[in-house]
């Protein structure tokens, strides 16, 4: 290694050269040529290479076309569906398009930064889909397992039928409008491929909801005291007769089965095995005190406005870890969670998946012809698949596969053209009509 006490530039020295004294004789060494390029190198943000460190050309993309991104988003601001939004776009593992839009609050003007943290809502649902699948490859966990292995409270699971039944119990009083539930036994036990794949009926419907206040969750629990209690709500629907989406029950399951099988707190295993290994250094279920002013205001629209929306942290907290929704994120780093998927279950060296079971996870385990799924889009293993871009109406490739969040966050990987797009925003309501624009921007700036 090479001594660098003898010739060190002094900050007195490179004053001096900045003035013009003894500089051309400090020039001519080849050696103080090199400390001033590693003195300037020095000088760059650590985060200027993770940023863009591809220019689009470089993996057949067109910058030209790329800047439609930004027109697209800005007409969806323009109109009042969102307030702001933070995009990125990478081809072939390399990030080439990272864009802030629009203000992250409308009260203070203030401007959208690249590393606002969102609330991304259900696209932790994917996150825990992965955390589940790396127990399974270890043998820690099964996909036909039985949910009630883990948790033996969903041993004898009902089933809620809205029609008259003389010799089942009620689950609830009727209520007016809509129809009486009376519960039957589960022609089966809920497994996690069901949870994993929203045909388990857990928490998916109108009769559990009906149950839901009387078990509701408490300040300060855990998922330990509360999951076991989700079993005293009846399923929607007997196992894997339809697919309903569970939007906060199968997945928070999910989150305790993974705790169960590892022996960790679900959020240590999150951050010990996915989000430590993958750079995602801004990505938890609760934020410090000094990173909530990088958190966007949520908003709500209403009446052709936007209005601050209500009990917008409802799934934060520092006990209850939500694997169905608890997590806030930025776009890079969900970029890298995508990234990861798109390689084949490994970033930068770090491997979390087999490229089997990555190719596992975005199989399509519910067709489009199972009933409650749309045309052209069937579900994997916490993924949704298009199957069909042209029937689904997606400009995506057939086989890409993503998810969204209940405040309009939505990321999609595409195995085909390589490619894995984040948009991050914060309206309760969006018009989701700006996912596909956005999917549209992306991919007619391919030109090669």
């Amino acid at each position: 290694m090479a001594k660098v006490n003898t010739e060190r530039i002094s900050t007195n020295h490179y004053a001096q050269a900045l003035l013009g004294r003894s500089i051309c004789d400090r020039l001519r060494k080849m050696r103080l040529y090199s400390q001033l390029a590693v003195l300037a190198l020095s000088c760059l943000p650590l985060s200027a290479a993770s940023v863009k460190d591809a220019k689009p050309e470089d993996v057949g993309l067109s910058s030209e076309r790329l800047a439609r991104i930004h027109e697209t988003i800005q007409r969806h601001i323009d109109a009042h569906d969102i307030a702001g939004a933070v995009t990125l776009v990478s081809r072939n593992g390399r990030i080439v398009n990272v864009e802030a839009h629009g203000l992250m609050d409308l009260a203070s003007n203030k401007p959208m930064e690249r590393d606002a943290i969102f609330r991304i809502f259900s696209m932790s649902k994917p996150v825990t889909g992965v955390a589940i699948l790396m127990l399974m490859e270890e043998g820690k966990v099964r996909l036909n397992d039985p949910v009630s292995k883990f948790i033996p409270e969903f041993k004898d699971m009902k089933v809620a039928v809205a029609q008259a039944h003389p010799q089942a119990a009620p689950v609830a009083e009727p209520r007016q409008p809509g129809p009486q539930f009376y519960i039957i036994p589960a022609a089966r036990e809920i497994t996690i491929q069901d949870l994993l794949t929203h045909v388990s009926g857990l928490g998916s419907g109108a009769a559990s909801a009906a149950i839901m206040p009387s078990i509701a969750r408490k300040p300060g629990e855990t998922l330990a005291d509360y999951i076991p209690r989700l079993a005293a709500t009846p399923l929607d629907f007997q196992p894997g007769s339809r697919w309903t989406y569970s939007p906060g029950a199968g997945f928070d399951t999910l989150g305790r089965i993974v705790e169960i099988a590892s022996g960790q707190t679900f959020d240590q295993f999150l951050r010990q095995r996915i989000f430590n290994p993958l750079g995602m250094k801004d990505t938890f279920f609760h934020p410090s005190e000094d990173l909530w002013p990088r958190v966007p205001t949520a908003y709500h629209r209403e009446s052709g406005a936007l209005v601050q929306a209500q009990n917008q942290n409802r799934l934060v907290s520092t006990t209850y870890f939500s694997g169905a929704g608890g997590l806030l994120s930025t776009a890079e780093d969900y970029a890298r969670f995508g990234e990861m998927l798109l390689e084949g279950g490994q970033l930068n060296g770090k491997r979390l998946l087999s490229p089997t079971t990555v190719e596992l996870m975005r199989s399509v385990f519910v067709p489009d012809t199972t009933p409650g799924r749309p045309p052209g889009r069937g579900f994997g293993l916490s993924v949704q698949v298009v199957s069909d871009p042209i029937v689904a109406g997606h400009r995506v490739s057939p086989g890409s596969f993503g998810w969204d969040g209940a405040f309009g966050t939505h990321f999609w990987v595409d195995p085909k053209e390589k490619i894995v797009g984040v948009m991050m925003i914060q309206t309760d309501n969006p018009n989701r009509q700006l996912d596909r624009d956005f999917e549209n921007a992306v991919m007619q700036a391919i030109v090669n």
